[in-house]
Formats: C-alpha cells, sequence, structure tokens
C-alpha cells in the first residue's frame, strides 16, 4: 500500500486536509481532438483582427484559463493589465514604431526588404491589448522550488501567456505578442514599480480568417524544424545544420 500523503498547512500554521481528488485518465477522443486543434492552429495574429470588441464573458474565461496556468511554488507572479484607451495604444504604437526601426536596420539585402513587408504588430487595430507582467517580489524572498532557479517566475507567467492563447483560440478569439520593444519603454506607461516586468504584450481581437501554418513560415521567413531535429535520447547531440530559408 503506498504511504498516505502528507499533510499540508495553512497560513496559520494548522494541519489542513489533502483536497479531493479525481480520477486522471485520458479525455475522450472528441476532447483530445478540440486540445490538439487549438494548440495546432493557434496562430500569431498580427493585422487581421476586427474592429468587435470581445463580451465580458468571453474575456473573463480567457483570462480565467491564464490565471489557472502552473506556477512554481504556486506564486502566480502575472497581472494582466487591460488596455482599450486608444491613447494610451497609441503611446504603446510609438514606442514600437521608433524599436521596429532600429530592428530593421540589422537586417540587410532582401532580408531588409522582406522585413519592411511584414506586419509586425495589430497595437491599434486590435480592440483589446493586454500587458502581461511578472511580480518579481510575490511569494516573499523564498519560495518553494524556486530556491536555485530565480527565473522560473518568468517562465511561469510565460505559462499563463500560453493558457491565455490556447483559451482565446477556443473561442475564436486572436492573439498576437509584440516583442519589439524594450521592455524599459513601457514600464513608465503603466506605472510598473520596479520589481514588476513586462513578459508579454498581447493584442487581442476577433478574427475572420487564420493561416493555415505560421505567418512567418507562410511567408517564407523560416521554416519549422523536424520533431527529430529537437528530440534527443538522454544527452544532447549536434542538430544538423539547417537554414531559415
Amino acid at each position: 500500500m503506498p504511504p498516505a500523503p502528507l499533510p499540508r498547512t495553512n497560513p496559520a500554521g494548522s494541519v489542513a486536509e489533502p483536497g479531493a481528488t479525481h480520477p486522471a485518465g485520458p479525455f475522450t477522443q472528441a476532447e483530445r481532438d478540440a486540445v490538439y486543434r487549438a494548440i495546432e492552429t493557434r496562430r500569431d495574429v498580427r493585422g487581421e483582427f476586427l474592429a468587435r470588441p470581445l463580451p465580458d464573458d468571453v474575456l473573463l474565461r480567457i483570462l480565467e484559463a491564464a490565471h489557472h496556468a502552473p506556477s512554481v511554488g504556486l506564486m502566480q507572479p502575472w497581472n494582466f493589465i487591460l488596455v482599450r484607451d486608444l491613447d494610451a495604444r497609441r503611446r504603446v504604437h510609438a514606442t514600437f514604431e521608433r524599436r521596429n526601426a532600429e530592428a530593421a536596420a540589422m537586417f540587410s539585402g532582401e532580408r531588409a526588404e522582406r522585413y519592411g513587408a511584414l506586419k509586425l504588430e495589430g497595437i491599434l487595430t486590435a480592440p483589446l491589448n493586454i500587458c502581461v507582467t511578472c511580480n518579481r517580489s510575490r511569494g516573499g524572498p523564498v519560495v518553494l522550488g524556486r530556491t536555485h532557479q530565480r527565473d522560473t517566475d518568468l517562465y511561469s507567467t510565460v505559462c499563463a501567456v500560453q493558457n491565455l492563447w490556447l483559451a482565446a483560440r477556443a473561442e475564436g478569439v486572436g492573439v498576437g505578442w509584440v516583442s519589439i520593444f524594450e521592455p524599459d519603454d513601457l514600464k513608465p506607461l503603466f506605472g510598473l514599480p520596479e520589481e514588476v516586468e513586462i513578459v508579454a504584450y498581447l493584442c487581442v481581437g476577433y478574427v475572420e480568417r487564420l493561416y493555415d501554418r505560421p505567418e512567418l513560415e507562410a511567408r517564407h521567413w523560416a521554416v519549422r524544424l523536424p520533431l527529430s531535429e529537437v528530440v534527443f535520447d538522454e544527452r544532447w547531440r549536434a542538430p544538423s545544420a539547417l537554414t531559415v530559408d
């Protein structure tokens, strides 16, 4: 017989009984298909947003999914700043434009021309932007599971972003991740304290159509690596040399 689970302690120090459990069997085939469909058809949306706002109940379900992400030590370091105000989004967009010009200058030749033709954000066209932050002080100075890997709070917040993205896909809502800015550009715009970091700036809204494959792949900017190139047995091996074009 396996040993009984250890009792839990509440903040006051008294012993609490472990929570209820439920069977851990697989989902039905239809349920599995739905999960894998959300994963495989999720796209980074940039220029296809509709002006139609998200109903409150849809947005709440998406945020609840994000809030149910796993987090090391159950620290839940995330916050979600909902940005609808057009003037606020214009200020973010101006920051993006400045940094995007810097990024464009890092490419040359045909690559530079192709970069200039890409639509890389939907800050002004999406009806909702979400700034996802990580409070690096949440949980105090010592957090279970974070004692030797400081950045697990950031990784946990990224899990929340992925949950949000998959839930949005299931709701027929598109999400685009804007990363072409310096985090310190935006921190003053949102009044973020020093211990809070921006992990993701997301454009969110309904879309009518999605690419069959990632847009950068469809536009021949990069290719998806074969699974065999990224799965190793037991230890590291040098992958084959693959070009992006």
